[in-house]
């Protein structure tokens, strides 16, 4: 059956944020919205003429997890996903597809753009997602797309594009409360209503989580709301939303604290606080018969606030500076300038409060930082886009064009107070230490400064893409988007000149495609695109091996990074079989695809505890396939997915990692063509399904194999990998009335408790805090054991 798409869909891969194919089980739709505007265009095309690979997810399948977030059903479903969840909070996970990332947490190098209803939701300052504060209820459907450039910037390696609810097209009441193992209660409550030409729809979420490590609560609200209005030929929404979250997000935990109890953490406590909301008008007008036009305009505000209590990497002066014996930076790490450990150099260690006080050491004392972030964005943004399906030269064809523009204003501060680590591993201020309290920095500013910086981000895009067909069976897409990025900085506190600047990014990204459609049981397609992505402010300020950043960052060298640009390759086939067995139906798909990004950014640690910087690196590949099934029939449905991931660097070079057990003396460890990306696994497999027993009673499984990884730190793959492993999730619901329906759940149900992330620390800094100290580098993230959650849901 041939499923009517918006026209960017006709452009297939190649189109806006909002298009969309309705592949996943369960999902039938008539139309999609064209560029996140409006969930139903009035011009579609076939999706088989799609040159690319997609993947949707309906409102059901996103909810029928019952998780705290929208990743939860993604890393379960969505071929090709796998979730990190280095931070030890199912709340604020990483994504990883195609091995590019979509992460909550500042330090990562992003790969993903995410948008909402046509509102990008990648944060100005560092491309971060706040996956927690997407309204999950309100969700209608979510498409992931691979590569794409008229996504704008950062869709290096795919796209996650969030189509909504409204009045018109979901009424009715529905109400769900859940709780169970850990503290864990969610509560859920959405109302859509149409009423001649208006409409009005509203979702309100509750999450509570008690945590299962050790001081990590964690608490959020969501709020969605959309009034629409129809009038003539135009449909116009006014959307607002809203987030209020508190996460305990405390990292990996040394392997041998995890040998004496697995809810182990290492340094408390580790804080995020998130206040983010957004206002969006769309509209779209229909000029005639084979033209449309659609706008939208929004502004968005974050508020973000991050506590992070760490070892202090200090020591006693040395006696052949100015302050022998005072309170000093570690300087082992920084190696020799030339004409040895001058006075002057030794003098730049040195730890000093805003008055410029210096501190005795005392070698009894375990120091340690409580480092703090302040993030505060505003963003504006419109899109105009016109799409049509005029004939050309008697031929069906499919034509849009359009642009966009994202404005935004960032302030960010950051600091550290000195403070003392106890052996229960609470970084607390302690009154007996001299300076305890004291925002600290260093008289060389290495490592420890406060930072004030203000910056400024404008994106600009222009685009236009047009899908011919040729033949019935035969339809050739090309098109192309132009991306423009400024982004200035400036230092606020008047101590720190280096980040002033100002830079420009541009690029033009072609795309090309074909498909041919055999018959609705199979079809071809195959394409070539580029994306190009813009360093952030976050990282244009934190390029300096010699003058790292704290992560969450604090800000402190400006030297130039090039911008990312990826080369995407695409073949594959798909196609929908019916009758199988009666009233059933099958999808199924098979895609193979290559990127090598230029120029690609990454992430690396400093020797300093906490701290880290950004680097170009000259190119990195990322190739694999990508198999999916998904069968619907009377009273069940099943899917099979599996991927295969090849994700290396391509180059020769030294990157540093000074925890690896395998660094040299510098630090660095050496990096070779071939050598794999950390925290990519090679295999990921999913399987799942939902069987009707009997009337009102329905038992559901979901099965996730994520294969063998390298730890994160170990590019050169000089050690062992993280094990691969397995979740097993269960569901039943029970329809006690047509209103009524009580539903439970299991997760984890083979209660595995093997690792979802691995990383490396600096075991010294445990010497005279734990006895013994530590000696195993190794930190790891482990999975939540099994759950228990007990729900109900009321339906008006």
């Amino acid at each position: 059956m041939k499923i009517r798409l918006g026209l960017m869909a006709a452009a297939s891969l190649f189109a806006t944020p909002a298009l969309a194919q309705q592949m996943a089980a369960g999902t039938a739709s008539e139309h999609v919205i064209v560029y996140g505007t409006l969930p139903d265009s009035d011009i579609g095309q076939d999706p088989s003429k799609v040159p690319g690979e997609l993947q949707s997810m309906s409102a059901d399948q996103l909810t029928a997890q019952h998780g705290a977030t929208v990743l939860d059903s993604l890393g379960d479903q969505v071929a090709g996903v796998a979730l990190s969840d280095s931070q030890g909070n199912t709340m604020f996970q990483d994504l990883r597809f195609h091995g590019f990332e979509a992460s909550p947490l500042q330090g990562v190098a992003q790969g993903i753009s995410v948008y909402q209803n046509g509102v990008r939701l990648n944060e100005a300052f560092g491309d971060t997602v706040n996956w927690e504060a997407i309204p999950q209820t309100a969700v209608a459907r979510m498409d992931v797309w691979s590569s794409n450039p008229v996504f704008g910037l950062n869709a290096l390696g795919g796209s996650v594009n969030l189509v909504m609810k409204n009045g018109f097209t979901w009424q009715g009441t529905q109400l769900s409360g859940q709780g169970g193992t850990y503290g864990h209660g969610m509560s859920t409550a959405q109302y859509g209503f149409e009423n001649g030409n208006m409409s009005f729809y509203g979702a309100a979420e509750g999450v509570t989580d008690s945590g299962w490590r050790l001081h990590s609560p964690s608490g959020l609200g969501r709020l969605y709301t959309d009034a629409g209005w129809r009038f003539g030929a135009s449909e116009l929404h006014f959307v607002a939303t809203a987030s209020l979250s508190d996460l305990g997000v405390v990292g990996p935990t040394p392997v041998q604290l995890l040998q004496q109890a697995s809810t182990a953490v290492y340094t408390y406590p580790q804080t995020t606080h998130n206040l983010i909301g957004s206002l969006a008008l769309n509209d779209k007008t229909r000029l005639s018969d084979n033209w449309e036009v659609e706008a939208s305009v929004y502004v968005r505000s974050l508020r973000q606030r991050h506590v992070d209590g760490n070892d202090g990497d200090f020591e006693g002066c040395s006696t052949k500076s100015s302050f022998g014996n005072d309170l000093c930076l570690q300087d082992d790490a920084f190696g020799t300038p030339a004409g040895g450990k001058t006075t002057a150099f030794r003098n730049q260690f040195v730890i000093t409060n805003a008055a410029g006080q210096v501190f005795p050491f005392d070698n009894a004392i375990s120091y340690g930082t409580i480092d703090r972030t302040f993030t505060d964005t505003a963003t504006q943004g419109a899109t105009l886009q016109a799409t049509g399906n005029q004939p050309l030269f008697g031929l069906t064809n499919y034509f849009t064009a359009g642009g966009s523009i994202d404005h935004s204003s960032i302030g960010f501060q950051s600091n550290s107070t000195l403070a003392r680590e106890f052996p229960n591993l609470d970084v607390a201020v302690d009154g007996t230490v001299p300076g305890a309290g004291s925002i600290i920095h260093t008289l060389g500013n290495l490592g420890y400064a406060p930072v004030n910086l203000a910056a400024t981000t404008d994106y600009y895009g222009l685009y236009a893409v047009d899908a011919l067909d040729l033949t019935e069976a035969l339809t050739i897409t090309a098109g192309l988007r132009a991306n423009a990025a400024n982004i200035s900085g400036r230092d606020r506190s008047g101590a720190a000149t280096e980040l002033n600047g100002s830079h420009g990014y541009g690029h033009i990204n072609p795309l090309v495609g074909t498909t041919y459609k055999f018959d609705e049981a199979v079809s071809l397609f195959g394409g070539y695109s580029e994306a190009n992505r813009a360093p952030t402010p976050l990282e244009l300020d934190c390029a300096s091996q010699t003058q790292p950043c704290l992560l969450e960052n604090s800000l402190v060298a400006d030297p130039p990074l090039a911008q990312v640009v990826s080369h995407t390759y695409q073949a594959g086939a798909r196609g929908s079989l019916g009758g199988l067995l009666g009233d059933d139906h099958l999808n199924w798909s098979a895609s193979f695809f290559r990127t090598d990004s230029d120029n690609d950014i990454v992430a690396l640690a400093s020797t300093i505890q906490g701290r880290g910087f950004y680097t170009n690196v000259p190119l990195t590949r990322r190739q694999g396939v990508d198999l999916t099934t998904d069968y619907q029939g009377r009273g069940w449905s099943a899917y099979l997915n599996y991927s295969y991931l090849d994700a290396t660097y391509q180059f020769t070079g030294a990157l540093a990692s000074p925890n690896n057990p395998g660094a040299d003396v510098n630090g660095n460890v050496l990096v070779t063509p071939g050598r794999h990306i950390p925290v990519t696994p090679t295999n990921t497999l999913k399987a799942g399904g939902d069987v009707t027993v009997m009337e009102g009673v329905s038992l559901g499984a979901g099965l996730a194999y994520i294969g063998s990884q390298y730890f994160d730190g170990d590019p050169s793959n000089l050690n062992a990998k993280l094990p691969g492993y397995v979740l097993v999730n269960l569901r039943a619901s029970y329809d006690l009335s047509p209103q009524w329906q009580l539903f439970g759940l299991v997760d984890n149900a083979l209660n595995n408790h093997s690792a979802s992330y691995g990383t490396y620390f600096e075991t010294d800094d445990t010497v005279g805090l734990l006895n013994p100290a530590l000696t195993d580098a190794r930190t790891l993230t482990l999975n939540q054991p099994i759950t228990f959650q007990l729900g109900v849901k009321l339906k008006l």
